[in-house]
């Protein structure tokens, strides 16, 4: 069997782009989110102030935007999609962080 250059990329971009979904550096983004302040009002498996982590998965799961949608309301902060306490915004946090942290959320914030 023999493969182009074409068939080569498309499987190397589809096997990055799985991967990426789930590779996620637990524990540089748990740090990340506990210096935010972040742990304050979310925890991995029960809603606190706001929702879990694995409830915010949930509700993105196979959204192809569902990392840009989480950046986007971490940095923003929010109410309403959740419930009426607002979320304060993460303006600071660079483009590299707030993907992160959205990966991992996006994973149901695992610690390993």
């Amino acid at each position: 069997m023999k493969m182009d250059f074409k068939q080569v990329v498309l499987a190397a971009s589809a096997l990055l782009i799985t991967a990426g979904a789930y590779a996620v550096d637990a524990a540089a983004a748990k740090a990340l989110a506990s210096k935010n302040a972040c742990l304050a009002c979310h925890a991995a498996d029960k809603k606190l102030v706001g929702p879990s982590y694995k409830d915010v998965a949930a509700k993105h799961k196979g959204q192809a935007d569902a990392e840009a949608k989480v950046v986007a309301r971490i940095k923003s902060g929010g109410s309403g999609m959740y419930g009426p306490v607002p979320m304060p915004p993460q303006p600071n946090l660079k483009d590299d962080e707030l993907k992160l942290l959205a990966a991992w959320v996006l994973a149901g914030a695992p610690d390993k």
